[in-house]
């Protein structure tokens, strides 16, 4: 099969990465849940596989028999629910990814602080067995402590227990959760195991990477902010850190993925900057979520989710090294009080600026807008560019605070 000929196999995802990957020259089949399959994806694929691309027993035989027609020259995801299947069918096909066990490591929060328990930096985490563990731990590893959700997203589900009074609050939070389907991820997270974590204080980033048979390219070093959740409010790239910080951060965050067995692709991985040096929070063998692939296809001109695709069946070659910031860029997201929306206001004037990359408003007058816990409790995002990140940073906020998004709490 000729070059031009190549085929790709996409786990889930968004049309924008089947769209990619077609410009790149590759036949694109397309796994996809039949409820997620939209009339831009029949468009572009060569051939859609609707399943349930979490259940192996289902995924399996299907793309076995898929790959002998099609010969598939790799297998992609930018989607967290993606990353295992994608493990598995690597594995099984010979094909260029990760293994299934660094997909696992790196899904399951609680396997991979436990691989990486050896490490002089290692956070001290343990699993949430009953309401007395909690309390134990507590008494162990001091207050405040972290719970979350072994497998979830979107910081839902993380809780920050201050003392030994919000155990039981915090018990019957997990218990709540536990099995819970009132989330929009419910198909793809169960929610029946959590996990305690040591509080790390300090500034929170992120490092957006590459790799490359096993060699990382640093792609942006992101800054964050939280809207004094967990959730947050913002990124802004470059992260505006010292030279010695930045290596830091770089440094804990690359290891890590050497530590985990990543080797091939995108991968998104959170640093706390603690009085104590650098902290792992968390890594992803995914692009990050929030659109950040867009800021760094802005600052850095490198195109994450192509690369996903293009890497992974072999029509683009690997980064050399890390590429210099042509810009800055940021992202502020938008928020409402809970209830009923019976307006939203100013987001026309703001897609209209000229340093603006894209404006989202995922909310329509009628819809309800509940409490905010999680990430896709935010009603939208406004994206921006400027020359250093102070500017783009002051732009994102500016343009966020005129978009307004009104609710009624009663729903009249």
């Amino acid at each position: 099969m000729g070059t031009d000929e190549r085929t790709v196999l996409i786990i889930g995802g968004r049309v924008e990465t089947v769209r990619k990957a077609k410009e790149l020259g590759l036949r694109v089949v397309n796994v996809q849940r039949p409820e997620e399959y939209r009339p831009g994806h029949a468009e572009l694929v060569d051939a859609a596989l609707l399943a349930d691309y979490t259940d192996w027993s289902v995924l399996e035989p299907l793309v076995t028999a898929a790959h002998q027609v099609f010969g598939f020259a790799g297998v992609a995801t930018i989607t967290e629910p993606g990353v295992e299947p994608v493990g598995l069918i690597s594995d099984t096909l010979g094909l260029r990814g990760n293994s299934h066990r660094c997909a696992r490591l790196m899904r399951d929060k609680e396997a991979m602080r436990l691989h990486l328990s050896w490490r002089a930096d290692a956070v001290a985490a343990g699993p949430v067995t009953d309401r007395d563990a909690l309390s134990d731990f507590g008494a162990r590893h001091g207050y405040p402590f972290i719970v979350k959700p072994v497998d979830a997203a979107a910081s839902f589900g993380v809780r920050k227990v201050e003392g030994p009074e919000a155990v039981e609050e915090v018990w019957r939070g997990i218990t709540d959760l536990r099995g819970s389907t009132d989330h929009p991820f419910a198909n793809y997270f169960p929610l029946d195991r959590f996990l305690m974590e040591e509080y790390l204080d300090g500034p929170e980033f992120s490092v957006e990477s590459l790799s490359f048979d096993g060699r990382h390219v640093p792609l942006a070093v992101t800054e964050k902010t939280t809207l004094g959740t967990f959730v947050e409010s913002g990124h802004a790239m470059p992260a505006r850190l010292s030279p010695a910080d930045e290596d830091a951060v770089l440094r804990c965050a690359l290891e890590s993925l050497d530590a985990l067995g990543l080797r091939h692709g995108p991968a998104h991985t959170e640093v706390k900057l603690t009085g104590r040096g650098p902290r792992l929070i968390e890594s992803h063998s995914r692009p990050g979520g929030d659109r950040l692939m867009d800021l760094v296809d802005a600052a850095y001109g490198v195109d994450i989710e192509a690369y996903a695709s293009g890497w992974a069946a072999g029509v683009l070659p690997p980064l050399e090294g890390r590429p210099a910031p042509r810009a800055a860029a940021a992202t502020r997201f938008l928020t409402a009080e809970p209830g009923q929306v019976s307006g939203i206001e100013g987001d026309t004037d703001v897609r209209g600026h000229e340093s603006v990359l894209g404006v989202e408003v995922t909310v329509a007058v009628g819809d309800t807008i509940r409490p905010l816990e999680a990430s896709w409790d935010r009603v939208g995002q406004v994206l921006v560019t400027g020359p250093d990140t102070d500017a783009a940073v002051a732009l994102g906020e500016q343009l966020a605070g005129k978009i307004s998004v009104i609710t009624t709490p009663d729903g009249s």
